[in-house]
């Protein structure tokens, strides 16, 4: 079993309980009530600048010239067809700008972003990819489900496609490899797994916080 089967088993439950979260039930059945898919959203989008500063924190500090491509190419992704959906995601749901650039954070949003940061600022690559590869590699696994039909709703629709598909599982692939490769030389592999398990915890606890207010299942 490879280092990232390890850490994904380590946390088994919580990352079943987050891939089979009601929200991710109600997104593909396209029944996510509209002000939870836009709370959902609108806290989502609060990690794209600290997603693009993970990402070009990776690029910065990879020690592989091939690999270093790879994660350069993907901030063009998250700057473009990612950024892109959020906005016309927005507009559909009448999302006011306020809203979009400065909402109010829930804890696990707050949580996650400070995970990235921290990361980030610690200049070590393999605690980098260890939370690039949870944010990503968790979000493959909800969405991957080839004998489901998608929902007709466009916004739920284009957001199981952002995460899915062959570029996106080659990401997802490219990551685990870099995790395999670089985190038996960390300097402290023991925090590489306390950021992986943390990513986990967080992703759980971003989904049940889209139903803040509401009766909750997951």
């Amino acid at each position: 079993m490879s280092l990232s089967q390890e850490l994904r088993e380590s946390g088994r439950e919580t990352w079943d309980a987050a891939v089979g979260h009601r929200f991710v039930e109600e997104l593909w059945a396209g029944t996510v009530p509209p002000d939870v898919l836009r709370r959902y959203l609108v806290q989502d989008f609060q990690f794209c600048d600290a997603f693009l500063a993970l990402l070009g924190a990776a690029v910065a500090t990879c020690d592989d010239a091939a690999a270093r491509v790879v994660h350069a190419r993907q901030v063009g992704v998250v700057a473009g067809d990612e950024h892109d959906y959020f906005h016309r995601s927005f507009d559909l749901l009448g999302v006011p700008d306020a809203d979009r650039t400065a909402p109010e954070r829930g804890a696990p949003t707050e949580g996650f972003v400070a995970l990235m940061d921290v990361a980030r600022t610690g200049g070590s690559y393999p605690e980098i990819v260890a939370v690039l590869l949870v944010a990503e590699w968790l979000y493959l696994d909800w969405a991957s489900r080839p004998h489901d039909a998608l929902p007709s709703d466009p916004i739920s629709r284009g957001w199981i496609d952002l995460h899915r598909g062959p570029e996106f599982e080659a990401w997802v692939t490219f990551l685990r490899a870099e995790l395999d490769r670089s985190a038996p030389r960390a300097a402290d592999p023991g925090r590489v797994a306390r950021y992986f398990a943390e990513a986990v915890d967080l992703e759980l606890a971003f989904f049940d916080a889209a139903y803040a207010g509401r009766d909750r299942h997951t």
